[in-house]
């Protein structure tokens, strides 16, 4: 007999296929042949029949050319920082597909002549936040401390609370980013107490600045003592205030998640902010204050590594000037709109309950902040074989439930969350 792995057809002829020529042009003839060799092999494993291999290859093409697959965040974290942090609003999504192409990123159309990079979105920053005197744009909040150190403390001495020199995701620390700018740290009071007085009599000649850190993913309690931006201006040697979560004005349901306004208008010198947390954008560092520092840190040949590419520029002036993005709807997202969603999912679903629970901000803002939300609960076994679906589910276990908080949800993803739960069973 004729062995059938003979009839598997010919890379070539799988290639003339319209729907994996199509494919060859969307994705990439790497990707393609991948999935037509995979198919093949599975052909001559005796897997599936020879005629099969074209459609097995069409089957197992992504969606487009990267690995990076789109979620649905069902774990009540608002800003989830495995998840890509903010999710974009359509306004910004809008603007990435505009400056894809070629942009006047740094051209002047009406007089032919270079621009200043990102002039529009440095332009939309100010406007948001006018106790500014000037506005700069880094890759994260990380960068941006450490272009401060690097401008402002090089061979010179960082003023900073015990209690502030914290760890973050990852192992990153703040006191190695800032050993980094060939800054020496002076370590003032104690892990839960701070006094002006300490700052005062650690400030002298050798001071570059005196450097605030919000504690943004931990809360220290009980018999603790810290100083505030106002205070620390009056010593003397510039301030720079790390806020970290990017909020640039002050927020009613977050009333103590510091804001760049308002440590602005106490007195900061810089204030550094991340544009991806909860101003809900795309990954960036923002860098705000007195308009001579800002300038300086602008000019330093390190901000040149630092700089923020058009997409992110696009993004960021598409989320300040734009409607509300998705983390602010998140955050003031109402307890019976989404109890009502719960309802009408589980009415849909044999396997689900509506279950009241509490969501978090994340992403290291308002630690301890807790959003009453509610949830569509699962089994536990549920939680795996959502995040291995076509459409992922990323929800969160507790007390053998799996929990699919709606307060991360958008609304038009309520469908998809359905077909994903009933592809499970």
């Amino acid at each position: 007999m004729t062995d059938p792995r003979r009839r598997v057809p010919r890379t070539d002829a799988l290639l003339a296929d319209p729907r994996l020529a199509a494919a060859t042009r969307e994705l990439g003839g790497a990707l393609v042949k991948q999935a037509i060799v995979e198919a093949q092999q599975r052909a001559r494993n005796g897997e599936i029949p020879p005629d099969a291999v074209a459609d097995t290859a069409v089957a197992s093409l992504p969606g487009n050319a990267t690995s990076l697959r789109a979620v649905i965040n069902a774990t009540g974290v608002v800003v989830h920082t495995n998840l890509g942090r903010a999710p974009l609003s359509d306004a910004a999504r809008a603007a990435l597909i505009a400056a894809a192409g070629c942009t006047d990123v740094e051209f002047d159309l009406a007089t032919g002549q270079r621009a200043r990079r990102g002039r529009a979105t440095i332009a939309a920053l100010a406007d948001a936040v006018p106790q500014a005197g000037a506005v700069h744009v880094v890759n994260n909040n990380a960068a941006a401390l450490l272009l401060c150190g690097l401008v402002v403390a090089a061979g010179r001495e960082i003023v900073v609370s015990r209690g502030e020199l914290v760890e973050i995701g990852d192992g990153f620390r703040i006191p190695e980013l800032l050993a980094a700018s060939g800054a020496t740290l002076r370590e003032v009071g104690t892990t839960n107490r701070v006094h002006l007085r300490d700052y005062a009599e650690a400030v002298g000649e050798d001071t570059g600045f005196v450097l605030k850190v919000h504690p943004s993913n931990f809360r220290v309690t009980g018999f603790t003592h810290e100083v505030g931006v106002a205070e620390l201006a009056t010593l003397g040697p510039p301030v720079v205030v790390d806020i970290g979560s990017g909020l640039l004005r002050p927020h009613p349901l977050l009333p103590d998640e510091p804001d760049a306004a308002t440590a602005l208008a106490h007195g900061a010198s810089l204030v550094t902010a991340s544009g991806d947390k909860l101003l809900g954008g795309p990954q960036a560092g923002l860098l705000l204050g007195d308009a001579g520092l800002v300038e300086r840190l602008r000019r330093h040949p390190a901000a040149r590594a630092m700089r923020v590419d058009k997409l992110t520029l696009a993004a960021l002036e598409a989320t300040v000037r734009g409607p509300e993005p998705p983390v602010a709807a998140m955050l003031a997202a109402d307890v019976e709109r989404l109890r009502a969603r719960a309802w009408a999912l589980v009415k849909r679903l044999d396997v689900a309950e509506v279950q009241d629970t509490v969501s978090a901000v994340g992403g290291g803002g308002a630690p301890g902040v807790e959003l009453p939300s509610v949830a569509v609960s699962l089994p536990s076994h549920y939680a795996e074989a959502l995040r291995r679906g076509a459409r992922p589910v990323v929800g969160r276990v507790e007390r053998g439930r799996c929990l699919l908080d709606l307060r991360t949800v958008h609304p038009d993803e309520d469908d998809a969350l359905v077909d994903a739960v009933l592809a499970c069973t």
